[in-house]
This record gives structure tokens, C-alpha cells and sequence, in this order.
């Protein structure tokens, strides 16, 4: 059973094989949209700049989150890329209730990774400007051997 959950969408972008990055939390911000249909990130919302210039929807470093938030997203995140086994990088995705309690949407695997989309923009915010960020994700995947290979590349 799926339920709706009322609150705030955050994205955690994570770096990294065996020692992880996780870079600041990035906010969905839902601009002018009506309370009916706000907060549920659509494809229209997500890949329609007309659509998002029209209602003002953005997206920006999480801002004002609770005590201990923070510290909890980056513990979060870090053991879900690990429980799912995932490599290089991704994103994972959450939402926040008033109260602070976080709530796990998804985790993406091969989040969009161009210049002006969310982990990029993640990425500087985390001294990583896109150049080295490319760079980085494919060191990363070079270096990366998966347990179950039994041959040398």
C-alpha cells in the first residue's frame, strides 16, 4: 500500500565505491503551485521549463532544516547506497514532515548528471565544480569491481 506523505522533498546526492561522499541535501522547491497538486514531483514538474518558469518551481540547497537533520539525511542516505549496493554515484531521495521525521521516496541509481540539473549543482555547492565531478564519477567507475567478477579487466 502506498500513502502520500505531506512535507518537504529533499535529495541527497552520493559520491563514491568504498568510501562515500555525501553531498549537501537539495531541495524541490514547488513555487506557485496550488496546494491540490503541490508536492508531488511529476514529470512535468521534473522536465518541463515552461511549465516550471510558469509556476516558479526550483530547486536549491535545503535550507532552515531541523536540529539533527541534516546529520541524519547524510547517515541515511549513506546506508541505503550501501544496503542496495550501489556504486559511483547516486541520488537518494526523501521527504520530511513538519516534525523532522524523514521518509525514503526512492533511490536513484543514475540520477541526471548535467551541469544544470540537481547533483551537479549539489556538487558545487560541495566545492566540486562539474569538470572534476565528471572526472570523478568516472575514476570511480574505472576503479569499481563488482564482488562477483572473477577476471581481470
Amino acid at each position: 500500500m502506498e500513502e502520500y506523505i505531506e512535507g518537504r522533498e529533499l535529495y541527497v546526492g552520493m559520491l563514491g565505491n568504498e568510501r562515500l561522499t555525501a553531498l549537501p541535501a537539495w531541495e524541490m522547491q514547488f513555487g506557485s503551485m496550488s496546494e491540490s497538486v503541490r508536492g508531488i514531483a511529476t514529470r512535468k514538474v521534473k522536465w518541463d521549463r515552461a511549465y516550471q518558469k510558469k509556476y516558479g518551481i526550483t530547486t536549491a540547497g535545503a535550507g532552515e532544516l531541523p536540529p539533527g537533520v541534516e546529520v541524519q539525511l547524510d547517515r541515511l542516505a549513506r546506508r541505503i547506497y550501501r544496503a542496495l549496493h550501489l556504486s559511483g554515484y547516486a541520488r537518494i531521495d526523501f521527504r520530511m514532515r513538519a516534525d523532522g521525521s524523514l521518509f525514503v521516496l526512492e533511490a536513484n541509481p543514475n540520477p541526471n548528471i548535467a551541469r544544470e540539473e540537481d547533483f551537479a549543482a549539489s556538487a558545487r555547492a560541495a566545492g566540486i565544480d562539474y569538470k572534476p565531478l565528471l572526472e570523478r564519477i568516472m575514476r570511480l567507475g574505472r576503479n569499481y569491481r563488482a564482488e562477483w567478477r572473477t577476471f581481470n579487466v
